[in-house]
């Protein structure tokens, strides 16, 4: 990286910095492109330069928060009970949308989201966990619905507490939502189960490192037991990995 790069990347890591931190003390209203300009001590036209204009500002500040996010959930959560992490993972989105308002309205924005690698990384994350526990035979639903109860039970609790003054919030609510979804997605005890969805979820997660079969013969595997998970559980099959 030539000299001219390096200085353009530090001024633009140190712009993202300040409008993260104004963000969090201050709220979106706070970031302007002068005010952020001017504690970032560069001139406004920089920051056209570097982002185009303000919503590009806030969409290199949501990605960097987001990516911080994840790597923080993901270095919390890496032991060797897979629903222990996951509870450690959700209890660390609480936190963190608890903590960070403003951070977390900007991060759930679902236009915002949609095309964010890091949101993508973040879902990418849950999904390896929730894999994780299908391979174990705990899972009795599929591996997508399980992720989609997660994220949006993680999102509504958040904003749920939010609505309400700090004092009034209850404490426990946050717990008493994921047990919920846990009582959805989980068996109590591994199999055997009472029905075929546990054990097909189980052997789901497995089918794409069976090497005894062919890709085509993988493949077709996962379609059946796509449709016998979905059958189970009421939904509908997702694509085959």
């Amino acid at each position: 990286m030539s000299a001219t790069a390096a200085r353009r990347a530090d001024t633009r890591s140190r712009i993202i910095e300040i409008a993260a931190r104004r963000l969090r003390e201050e709220g979106p209203a706070a970031v302007t492109t002068r005010g952020i300009a001017e504690l970032a001590g560069v001139q406004a036209p920089m920051i056209y330069r570097l982002f185009g204009d303000k919503d590009g500002l806030l969409e290199a500040v949501a990605e960097h928060v987001m990516a911080d996010l994840v790597a923080g959930k993901a270095a919390a959560a890496a032991g060797d009970d897979p629903v222990a992490d996951l509870r450690t993972a959700w209890q660390h989105q609480i936190a963190f949308g608890l903590a960070n308002p403003a951070l977390f309205r900007l991060l759930s924005d679902p236009g915002r989201v949609r095309r964010s690698p890091a949101a993508r990384t973040g879902r990418e994350h849950l999904q390896e966990r929730i894999h994780r526990i299908a391979a174990t035979g705990r899972l009795r639903v599929s591996e997508q619905r399980a992720a989609g109860l997660l994220e949006s039970a993680a999102i509504g609790t958040i904003q749920v507490l939010l609505a309400a003054p700090p004092e009034e919030r209850d404490p426990g609510l946050a717990a008493g939502m994921y047990d919920a979804v846990l009582a959805q997605i989980l068996d109590v005890a591994p199999p055997p189960a009472t029905g075929p969805v546990t054990p097909a979820v189980a052997v789901r997660a497995a089918a794409p490192g069976l090497e005894a079969l062919t890709p085509v013969e993988r493949q077709m595997l996962a379609e059946w037991l796509d449709r016998v998970i979905a059958h189970g559980s009421g939904g509908v099959a997702s694509s085959p990995a």
